[in-house]
């Protein structure tokens, strides 16, 4: 059984009956689903359920194997309706995404600085060097990375896991976009960077009113940032509510086998935790 909001006429974000496929593998399968304006949306679900599959397709990132259909609605037009170049003047720009892995996001042989300057580039050509310059340690002062003035020409492998994923924000949010898809972006942090990540997503929705589509298979992560939650399961979604609800009442079998799997102050440790299968 698949549990669907209704969907709301002024959502940034509205996307309605997305399938994917991969050849005769249907990745997702008539998902539908649905982000407001300055929204954070937790999107949960074990390894290939087709969470990953999901963000993907609404920047329109899939290899040319996938076949995509559905409609994917943003502010006033439908993504898939657009061509190359004018979905690439929307990606990183009105929609930007933080990947999960830093080390394999980022260039190891280009400094830091430079690919954040990149991002601003790409969309606004007419910024003087100086202008960019000005964005890029603006960024990463948003982002508290230390010394940003000095360490802008640093590598990559020059910073810690955390701060890696500081830089992968920043070149998220230097162009200011109004949705944001944060991809398992705390899964290779200790959980004390982690929680610093969480701060600092919350920190940088609230002062920028980013919508957010939080990806992640960890619960008790999700539950610190996300507003509603949507549950995904084999490709399909099966469960949508309130961030309370979903955690204090959920509804579909599967969510609360994904929940009790979680382990928690109060699991009883003399009894197995729950398995997904």
């Amino acid at each position: 059984m698949q549990y669907i909001q209704c969907m709301a006429s002024d959502a940034l974000l509205k996307i309605e009956n997305l399938s994917i496929s991969f050849g005769q593998h249907k990745a997702v399968e008539r998902i539908s689903f649905q982000i407001q304006e300055g929204e954070t949306l937790g999107l949960v679900g074990e390894s290939g359920s087709g969470k990953s599959a999901t963000s993907l397709a609404i920047l329109r990132l899939l290899p040319p194997t996938a076949t995509v259909t559905g409609y994917l609605g943003f502010d006033s037009y439908d993504l898939l309706a657009l061509s190359e170049p004018e979905m690439r003047r929307r990606r990183g720009r009105e929609i930007a995404m933080i990947f999960q892995e830093p080390m394999t996001a980022l260039n190891p042989v280009m400094p830091v600085g430079t690919q954040i300057a990149e991002a601003v580039q790409a969309h606004h050509p007419e910024l003087s060097r100086h202008q960019v310059r000005d964005k890029v340690l603006e960024a990463m002062h948003e982002v508290a990375l230390p010394e940003p003035e000095r360490r802008v020409r640093d590598y990559p492998h020059q910073f810690s896991g955390g701060q890696r994923q500081r830089i992968l924000i920043a070149m998220a949010i230097v162009n200011r976009p109004r949705l944001l898809i944060a991809d398992e972006p705390t899964t290779a942090l200790d959980v004390t960077v982690q929680a610093q990540i969480l701060v600092l997503l919350n920190r940088l929705r609230k002062t920028h009113h980013l919508s957010m589509l939080f990806i992640s298979h960890d619960l008790a992560v999700v539950s610190q940032v996300a507003d509603r939650v949507a549950v995904m399961q084999h490709g399909h979604i099966v469960e949508q509510a309130s961030a309370t609800q979903l955690f204090h009442a959920p509804e579909h079998p599967y969510t609360k086998r994904l929940l009790a799997s979680a382990p928690t102050m109060q699991t009883d440790r003399s009894q197995p935790l729950a398995t997904l299968s």
